[in-house]
C-alpha cells in the first residue's frame, strides 16, 4: 500500500525523501517492526478472548506428565500470527509482485486449514480434529496451485522446473514433469514438519524466526543484481520482494514468541504451525532453494524423521527407537528440562542457518 500510494509522490517538489519507499531493505525492516507491533498490541486481547470463549489446549494423557499442567492454555493463537504476516505485507509490499501474492495465499490457505483442524478439535470436541487425509488434500491443493502458477507464469531468471543444488557451483536439477509433485511435496512436508515441532513452549515460533532470517537474506541476495553477481548466484529479480514477506514472518514469529515462551500464555495450534511451515516452504520454492529448506530447517526435518522412524520401527519390530516422538519429547523424557530442550534446539537451528548461508559463498 505504501509502495503503491506513497512512493509515487517522491517526484513532487519537497517530497524526495519518499524515495526511500522503493528500497526493499527499508520496507522489509518496517514490515518486521509492523508485524512485531501487531503481535504485541493484539496479543493480550486475543489471549483474553480465547480464555473467555474457552478455546483451551487439550493435552495428551500419553505425553510427558509435565505437560498436563498446560491443559486449558488458550490455543488457536495462530490467528494472531497470520494477521501479523498479512497486514505488514499489504502495507509494505509491492502489489505487482506475483511471488508475494503466492506466498501470502499459501500462508492464508494453510492457516485456514489449520484453523479448521483446531476448531473441530477444540470446539466440536473431535479427538483427531480434521482427519489426516483431508488435511493432506488441502495441502495438496495449494501445492498444486503454486506449481501450476509457476509453470504458467514463470518467475524471471530460471527455467520454472529447475532448482539449485547446495554446495555445487552452477549445478541445477531439472525436475521436468515432476516439478509440480515436487512443489506439493516441499510445501506439504514443510507445513507438517513445523506442525510436528510445535510441542514445546516457544520451540516452533523461535525456530521459524531463525529460518525466516536466513531466507530473508537468501531472497535479498538473489534479487540484488550486484550481490548475486558477486556471489555467483542466479539473479532472480522477483525474489527481492519476498524479503518483505520473510521479514513479516520474522516479526510475527518473534511477536508471538513474546507470549508463547515458557510458561506459554497461548499456543499457536495448527492454525499457526501449518501457516508458518507453508510460508517457509513456498519461499524456498519461489527462490529455487528447495534443498536449502532441509539445511535451514534441519531441526524441523529431524522432528519429522523421528516420528516416521518411530512409527516404522514399532510396526516392523514392535520396538521404539525413541522414548517418545517427536524428538523434543525424547529429550524431555531423558531428563532435559523443557526450556533446555528449546534453547539447545535454537542453537542448532542458528548453526544450520549460518551453514546454509555459507553455501552461497561456495557457489
Amino acid at each position: 500500500m505504501f509502495y503503491e500510494w506513497i512512493y509515487p509522490l517522491h517526484e513532487l517538489p519537497g517530497l524526495s525523501l519518499l524515495n526511500v519507499f522503493r528500497y526493499i531493505t527499508f520496507r522489509a525492516a518496517y514490515a518486521a517492526v509492523t508485524a512485531l507491533a501487531i503481535s504485541l498490541w493484539l496479543g493480550p486481547a486475543m489471549i483474553e478472548w480465547l480464555r473467555r470463549v474457552r478455546l483451551g489446549q487439550k493435552v495428551r494423557e500419553l505425553g510427558p506428565q509435565s505437560h498436563l499442567v498446560k491443559a486449558g492454555t488458550p490455543t488457536m493463537g495462530g490467528l494472531l500470527i497470520v494477521a501479523a504476516i498479512v497486514v505488514p505485507c499489504l502495507l509494505w509490499g509491492n502489489f505487482s509482485s506475483r511471488p508475494l501474492w503466492l506466498a501470502l495465499a499459501t500462508t492464508v490457505w494453510l492457516g485456514g486449514l489449520g484453523f479448521l483442524d483446531d476448531w473441530l478439535r477444540v470446539v466440536k470436541k473431535l479427538p483427531n480434529g480434521l482427519l489426516g487425509r483431508y488435511k493432506l488434500i488441502g495441502q495438496f491443493v495449494i501445492g498444486l496451485a503454486v506449481g501450476c502458477v509457476l509453470l504458467a507464469w514463470p518467475v524471471p531468471g530460471l527455467q520454472p522446473t529447475v532448482t539449485h543444488v547446495p554446495f555445487l557451483k552452477f549445478q541445477v536439477i531439472d525436475f521436468g514433469w515432476l516439478f509440480v509433485p515436487f512443489v506439493i511435496l516441499v510445501i506439504t512436508g514443510a507445513s507438517n514438519a513445523v506442525n510436528l515441532t510445535d510441542g514445546l513452549d516457544g520451540l516452533a515460533s523461535g525456530l521459524v524466526a531463525i529460518a525466516a532470517i536466513a531466507f530473508a537474506a537468501m531472497c535479498y541476495l538473489s534479487g540484488h543484481v550486484r550481490f548475486s553477481e558477486y556471489l555467483n548466484l542466479t539473479y532472480l529479480p522477483a525474489s527481492g520482494e519476498l524479503t518483505v514477506f520473510c521479514a513479516a514472518v520474522l516479526g510475527a514469529s518473534l511477536g508471538f514468541l513474546w507470549y508463547n515462551c515458557h510458561p506459554a500464555d497461548v499456543f499457536m495450534g495448527d492454525t499457526g504451525s501449518l501457516a508458518l511451515g507453508g510460508a517457509l516452504g513456498v519461499v524456498a520454492v519461489l527462490i529455487k532453494r528447495e534443498f536449502w529448506l532441509v539445511l535451514v530447517g534441519g531441526v524441523f526435518v529431524a522432528e519429522a524423521l523421528s516420528v516416521m522412524i518411530q512409527v516404522a520401527s514399532f510396526k516392523l519390530t514392535g520396538r521404539r527407537v525413541f522414548r517418545m516422538s517427536p524428538l523434543h519429547h525424547h529429550f524431555e523424557l531423558i531428563g532435559w528440562h523443557e526450556s533446555r530442550v528449546v534453547l539447545r534446539f535454537y542453537i542448532v537451528g542458528a548453526l544450520l542457518a549460518l551453514l546454509s548461508l555459507s553455501t552461497f559463498k561456495l557457489q
